[in-house]
């Protein structure tokens, strides 16, 4: 059911690839920057107003990391939905995505249509 060009859903697939490559750097940025990865952190006695700064900078990466986990999982679900020819049909109405939309939001898995009927 591919209803696109081979060279757009190829240059489609490259742009996702490439926000998946782009997002494991994130990630691998993100974990360093969580005061809970430093080994030495176990063994200190930081003051309490300390303590609360490094578990409040915990809680923001690891939000930030879930987030990009997501990102990450749309974009795979985007490739394998490429791989399978249902790439751009809208999952609830089955009727073609724009290319517009897919263009700003290549993870869409919804029309503008069933997008705005979810709220």
């Amino acid at each position: 059911m591919q209803n696109f060009p081979n060279n757009m859903l190829d240059a489609i697939r490259g742009q996702l690839e490439a926000e998946n490559i782009s997002l494991a750097t994130r990630m691998e940025e993100l974990k360093k920057q969580d005061p809970f990865a430093d080994p030495s952190r176990a063994n200190d006695n930081a003051a309490s107003d300390t303590e609360a700064s490094e578990l409040s900078g915990h809680d923001r990466i690891s939000a930030l990391i879930e987030e990009v986990k997501k990102q990450q999982e749309d974009i795979d679900a985007a490739l394998r939905r490429i791989i399978d020819g249902t790439y751009g049909v809208c999952s609830n109405c089955h009727k073609l995505i724009p290319i517009e939309r897919l263009r700003i939001l290549p993870t869409a898995i919804l029309c503008l249509d069933c997008e705005g009927k979810k709220f």
